[in-house]
């Protein structure tokens, strides 16, 4: 009897560990638990039955400042991933994102064992900035899977083999929320408006977006006065946006849970641009998106990393149409935000519109059929088994 293959699987961070730990579960279910699994990971792959090579919180840095002290360990941590591989010859290899350190193990991997098979989940934006990166993953890599439908020809021209497998938004449940139950527990009635408003995920995006998103609530009481707020948000931050929904008109509820409830009851949104506006699309919610970035800060993305994109959101992005307005760094105020957010607010078939826009970004993004995983993992036991073929 044959032993059971063995894949490598590394991930380093959160974000990336939540990828590696659904691949993983569709992986056992594809081949009915007859695959073992060595790597680097967090909780949702330990669930899986990894038994991490050292903690995943050792490779989730942000910034020079915490990088440049902790590079001697991270590169022993290459060195000892790659001696572990060696020992354990790994049907494949495969690393999520944080190309970082997973590129560093992918070079040693194509220097020292060529015959593993390299394959890498999530693709660089190199559509966003430095777009030389597509020829540096081709000339290390075998295969890479990405999670937007727009990303394989940047790669492909470079002669990388890429399959796009999804989002996994798609997987994230926010279309399933209980409008009808949230507004009898809060004892709203079927026909008030209610607004969502999202001001971040970071004490850095809420300290900019929090009075910004006041102002504009506090405008809308002239055009909007039977409005409703709900301000679905996070343990870390329940605090501070408490504080400052204390001085907003409408009585705002600020709530830790419920937060795909509120989205199904919701009429519009005012959110913070990132994962939660894919969330938003997900649930169908007509949006208006709003950030800002450190004066700083966006001036080093323009000018020195050359980060120019066109739209900040992707269902923008995947339809090349505002169907999230964006009010972006300078554009991020009140007197900007309210008039569109006013007129979404009273306009059902603008929202029934941009309701079915989001449902056919979704659809681009992969909702539908098979999950992004179950289809990640289809096609990493696919280019195993072409490997194994003489």
């Amino acid at each position: 009897m044959s032993p059971v293959p063995l894949i490598y699987i590394i991930a380093g961070e959160p974000s990336g560990d939540l990828l590696g730990g659904r691949l993983m579960a569709a992986l056992h279910a594809a081949t009915a638990g007859q695959v073992r699994f060595a790597g680097i990971g967090g909780a949702h792959m330990r669930e899986q039955g990894l038994d991490s090579l050292f903690p995943m919180t050792e490779l989730t840095v942000m910034g020079l400042t915490e990088v440049l002290p902790r590079i001697p360990r991270i590169l022993r941590r290459v060195r000892e991933t790659l001696e572990d591989m060696g020992q354990r010859q790994p049907v494949a290899l495969i690393t999520i994102d944080s190309w970082g350190f997973t590129g560093r193990v992918q070079k040693g991997c194509q220097k020292r064992y060529p015959h593993i098979p390299r394959l890498h989940y999530v693709a660089p934006m190199v559509w966003a900035w430095k777009p030389k990166r597509a020829a540096k993953l081709a000339g290390v890599l075998d295969l890479l899977m990405t999670l937007l439908p727009f990303e394989p020809p940047f790669f492909e021209k470079e002669g990388l083999r890429t399959l796009h497998v999804g989002h996994p938004v798609v997987e994230c449940g926010a279309e399933k929320g209980d409008g009808a139950a949230f507004r009898r527990r809060h004892g709203l009635a079927e026909d008030t408006p209610l607004l969502a408003v999202l001001p971040g995920s970071r004490h850095s995006e809420t300290a900019r977006l929090l009075p910004v998103f006041g102002e504009v609530l506090r405008r809308l009481q002239a055009t909007n006065p039977d409005l409703r707020v709900v301000v679905p948000t996070l343990p870390h931050l329940a605090p501070e946006v408490r504080q400052a929904a204390a001085g907003w008109p409408f009585q705002p509820l600020v709530l830790e849970t419920e937060k795909y409830d509120a989205f199904a009851a919701a009429t519009c949104a005012l959110a913070a641009s990132g994962t939660v506006a894919l969330e938003l699309a997900m649930a169908g919610l007509p949006t208006v998106i709003a950030y800002r970035l450190s004066a700083l800060t966006a001036f080093v993305a323009r000018s020195f990393f050359g980060f120019k994109i066109k739209w900040a959101t992707l269902v923008n992005m995947m339809l090349d149409r505002p169907v999230m307005p964006e009010f972006l760094q300078e554009d991020c105020t009140a007197e900007a935000i309210t008039p569109i957010l006013s007129k979404m607010l009273d306009d059902a078939v603008d929202r029934q519109q941009r309701r079915a826009d989001m449902a056919a970004a979704m659809v681009k993004l992969g909702f539908g059929g098979a999950s992004p995983a179950q289809r990640a993992a289809q096609v990493v036991l696919d280019y195993i088994a072409e490997r194994k073929t003489p």
